[in-house]
């Protein structure tokens, strides 16, 4: 590839200074100054000596020769027109001057060689100081023409060409002044002085060399060489003025002083251009030293950095190996020994397969052969071999190696162990997965927080406990959801967190999605690597209701205790009334008056002792007599002794399974159970209403046992009493069974018939609901234990059925929270996809959210302005293809009497065991 030439070092391309500028003009003004004195003696003539002829001519050739040579080296290399015409002008001069000092006469013949004539050396010496301007001209022309491109052709063949064409000019312009002399005009006259003709081609030379003159000034910008080549024209001016037109005849002081200033233009041109050459050598000496430092430095620093390389190769960690493009092992490093166990003695010169297993062979061919076409293979984890044969996870790079000149002529691999790494990702992923597992299945709600309390991360639990998707929780602040009261508590727990007490366990309460208040007890902690808050709060809804639940029974336990020991000692008091009562009765029997007090008297005691008779009841202290009793026989027996009891207003409706077990009961105390329980609904339904007598056969599983701690697990009948009454307010629902509590008027109630039935039902082992809507009725359930030692029933038998589950969707539409909870595990664990809501609302936005559902289990009776019957209605005319399953607290025969639902309805009354709810959800959906 060719190297760009650096112009600035050759004179022909150098700019001219001012001080070039300067000393050029100098020279210039001493010529003029001495070619001023010269003119007036320029006609004196001196001796005649040929031998200043001979010497001037050939020191003028060889000047100009020289001059020639040095110019074709530049031209040589600049390879500019400019150059080569200026070059030939110098070569032109050199041989004229040749040829003149030949045909010079009395030089080396008496007429000269050639055969001159008397006027060949004058024409000759036209020709020559009138070719030379003509070549300066040609190099004023091409060096504005675009001078310094470049010729394309040879500069060799140039060269060739500009001697031949200068030798072959020269030869013929001789010949024509010497073999035809007689066919051009005479210039000198015979005995000294000059002719016509010789005036005009003198005159027409000079004007020709200022031509050259004033081209060379106005073709700018000038460069050191035209600069002195004007200072050589200025002294080619004033040689021919004194040469050919001052003087008058050979030998003159114009002769002389014309040829001298001759030989100082050939001179001019000549010393430049020597001493640009001793320039050039001076500078290619120090650039040669320069070069020769360079490049010892260089030899030094790339050994210091082959050095460096080599200690950086051997002391990596990585296994650095380079090969050859078939594979084989070229260089070992000491981390190859380590990771392969392959000395580098025992590899360098193997195949890369030794430590490739067979089945990864193909895989290693297919990355030398993308190596050879010259790509880089980054960072791919594959599995070598050691040399005892131990696999070993390896982390590859590889890259071509290439020559100088871009070869590739190898590949360069780098191996990276990283079985260690690949062993701690995996134990990493694993307890990162096992971590993610224990946060999406938590039970318990998980929250990560900044120091600014902002949520990072919402555990999946926030739905079930909150009502919220994480996502609604995420990038939100936690004052969004605290309730205000526990808000700066809460506050303060996470600055003491902060402040390095690492546990901390507090309460908060928090809004669910539907506005009520749920209460969590949360752990917490502040990491400060991460800058986060981790919080696990635990739901103590149920928890809460356990409490009170444990507190309502040790409530009811202690005012048992104490009512049983108050009317243990009235009844003792009684006893000696009732007693003395009949003697004091015998004594006044004739006295009327008298009589009649000890009457009232004895009513009184009478009533006295009912009074302690239904609080005995009620602490679970009075004398039973169970025996095993057909409940469907007692129950139509109270039914008409209920008849008159009622009046004509309240209709008695019996709805009794036909199969019931067996009860072991007091049948007594029932009947009168069942008695206070329709008086209680009669007074609950002043303008009439309905009263549904209920049996049927029940099993409490441990879902239900777990939710009403005084139940245990089991067979059950169930005798219901429900009204369409007014309902009970929901804050007295949990004093119904108190003692002496009632809503009814003063004189109107002693406040003890529930309490009495509630201590009967616990005394007999059995368990007692109630469910109440104000404004629609109440519900008493009574569950008694089944009696032991009968034979299984084909309803029995029924409810034992394997129990079978499904897949489908189902939304659960229940206002109790806790219900809700456990209807929903209880669905899940069948297999089924739950949905839940809190009310008619929630339920209509999820079904027109989700077309997948397949059945919606609602409550009939709900809080707002749609119960369960009109959810139904509403959801069947958006999806005319929904199943619907009703539950209630309510029997089945309650809610139809009542006019809730529609006679056949599918419902699921409360409570109900697991088998039952998985029979009549896959009624349901059969349906």
């Amino acid at each position: 590839m060719p190297v760009p030439n650096d112009r600035s070092t050759f004179l022909s391309t150098l700019p001219a200074t001012q001080s070039d500028r300067r000393t050029a003009l100098a020279i210039v003004g001493i010529s003029a100054f001495l070619f001023a004195l010269a003119v007036p003696f320029a006609s004196v003539p001196l001796e005649r000596m040929p031998a200043f002829i001979a010497s001037y001519q050939s020191a003028l050739a060889v000047c100009d020769i020289i001059t020639a040579v040095l110019l074709f080296s530049q031209f040589a290399v600049l390879r500019t027109r400019a150059l080569l015409w200026l070059s030939s002008g110098y070569l032109f001069t050199a041989a004229a001057a040749v040829v003149h000092a030949l045909s010079f006469p009395g030089l080396f013949a008496p007429n000269g060689l050639f055969g001159s004539g008397p006027q060949t050396t004058a024409w000759l010496y036209m020709i020559w100081h009138g070719g030379f301007p003509l070549f300066v001209l040609a190099y004023v022309w091409w060096k504005g023409a675009n001078g310094r491109a470049e010729m394309s052709a040879s500069t060799r063949n140039a060269i060739i060409g500009s001697l031949l064409g200068v030798g072959a000019a020269l030869a013929a312009l001789t010949w024509i002044v010497t073999a035809r002399d007689g066919l051009l005009p005479p210039l000198l006259k015979e005995g000294g002085g000059f002719t016509a003709a010789q005036v005009g081609v003198i005159s027409f030379v000079w004007s020709l060399s200022f031509a050259a003159l004033i081209g060379l000034w106005f073709r700018r910008p000038h460069t050191v060489l035209d600069v002195w080549l004007m200072a050589a024209m200025c002294a080619w001016l004033f040689d021919i003025a004194l040469s050919g037109i001052f003087n008058s005849a050979r030998f003159d002081l114009g002769f002389y002083a014309g040829r001298l200033y001759g030989l100082c233009a050939a001179m001019f041109v000549l010393a430049v251009l020597l001493v640009e050459n001793v320039r050039l050598q001076a500078q290619m000496a120090r650039q040669v030293g320069r070069l020769r430092r360079q490049s010892s430095s260089e030899r030094d620093y790339h050994a210091e950095r082959e050095r460096l390389f080599s200690a950086v190769v051997e002391s990596s960690n990585d296994a650095i190996i380079t090969k050859s493009l078939d594979g084989t092992i070229t260089s070992w490093n000491h981390a190859a020994e380590r990771v392969f166990g392959y000395s580098a003695t025992e590899a360098v010169g193997r195949p890369i397969d030794i430590v490739v297993p067979e089945g990864r062979r193909d895989e290693t061919k297919e990355i030398l052969a993308r190596t050879r076409n010259g790509e880089v293979v980054d960072q791919h984890e594959t599995v070598r071999m050691k040399k005892n044969g131990q696999l070993v996870d390896i982390m590859l790079s590889l890259y071509p190696l290439r020559t100088p000149e871009g070869k590739i002529i190898g590949a360069s691999e780098v191996a990276r162990d990283i079985t260690e790494r690949k062993r701690t990702e995996i134990a990493l992923n694993r307890e990162i997965e096992e971590r993610q597992r224990i946060f999406e299945t938590s039970q318990d709600l998980i929250l990560v927080t900044d120091g600014y309390g902002t949520f990072v991360q919402v555990s999946p639990s926030a739905t079930a406990i909150l009502g919220l998707k994480p996502e609604d929780m995420i990038g939100r602040s936690a004052t969004e959801f605290i309730h205000p009261d526990d808000l700066e508590n809460t506050r303060n727990e996470m600055r003491a967190a902060r402040r390095g007490q690492v546990k901390r366990s507090f309460e908060a309460r928090y809004y669910h999605y539907d506005g009520h208040e749920v209460t969590l007890n949360w752990m917490g902690t502040w990491s400060e690597p991460v800058k986060r808050h981790f919080f696990i709060g635990r739901d103590l809804t149920e928890k809460q209701a356990a409490e009170a639940q444990f507190r309502q029974a040790q409530k009811m336990d202690s005012i048992g205790q104490l009512t049983g020991g108050v009317a243990h000692d009235f009844n003792n008091v009684l006893t000696v009334i009732t007693g003395t009562i009949g003697i004091l009765a015998d004594a006044v029997a004739d006295r009327p008056e008298l009589a009649a007090i000890t009457k009232l008297i004895d009513d009184a005691a009478e009533r006295g002792a009912q009074l302690t008779k239904h609080l005995l009841a009620f602490a679970r202290k009075q004398p039973l007599q169970p025996r095993e009793i057909d409940v469907n026989a007692l129950v139509l027996e109270a039914a008409k002794l209920l008849h008159p009891t009622l009046g004509e207003q309240i209709s008695i409706t019996p709805m009794l399974t036909e199969d019931a077990w067996p009860a072991l009961i007091d049948p007594g105390q029932l009947s009168t159970a069942i008695l206070n329980l329709a008086l209680n609904a009669r007074d609950a339904m002043p303008d009439g209403g309905t009263l549904v007598l209920e049996t049927r056969n029940i099993f409490l599983d441990d879902g239900y046992a777990s939710m009403n701690p005084d139940v245990v697990a089991g067979n059950y009948v169930m005798i219901a009493v429900s009204d369409t009454g007014s309902g009970i307010p929901p804050d007295l629902i949990d004093r119904v069974f108190d003692p002496f509590f009632t809503t009814k008027e003063v004189g109107k109630g002693t406040g003890l018939g529930l309490s009495m039935v509630f201590g009967f039902v616990k005394q007999s082992g059995g368990h007692v609901k109630i469910y109440s809507e104000e404004g629609h009725g109440t519900s008493v359930k009574i569950y008694l234990p089944r009696s032991s030692g009968v034979q299984e029933t084909e309803y029995e038998a029924l409810q034992n059925v394997p129990i079978a589950g499904g897949d489908e969707k189902i939304l659960i539409v229940e206002d109790d929270t806790l219900v809700r909870q456990y209807v929903v595990t209880q669905i899940k664990s069948l297999g089924y996809a739950a949905l839940e809501a809190a009310n008619a609302a929630e339920a209509l936005t999820i079904i027109d959210a989700d077309a997948g559902i397949d059945l919606l289990f609602t409550d009939v009776i709900m809080p707002g302005n749609m119960n369960g019957r009109q959810l139904a209605d509403e959801a069947a005319r958006r999806r005319p293809d929904l199943k619907t399953l009703f539950t209630s607290g309510y029997t089945e025969n309650a809610i139809v009497h009542h006019g809730r639902l529609d006679s056949g309805v599918l419902l699921l009354a409360k409570p109900y065991r697991k088998s039952e709810l998985a029979r009549m959800i896959r009624t349901a959906l059969a349906s």
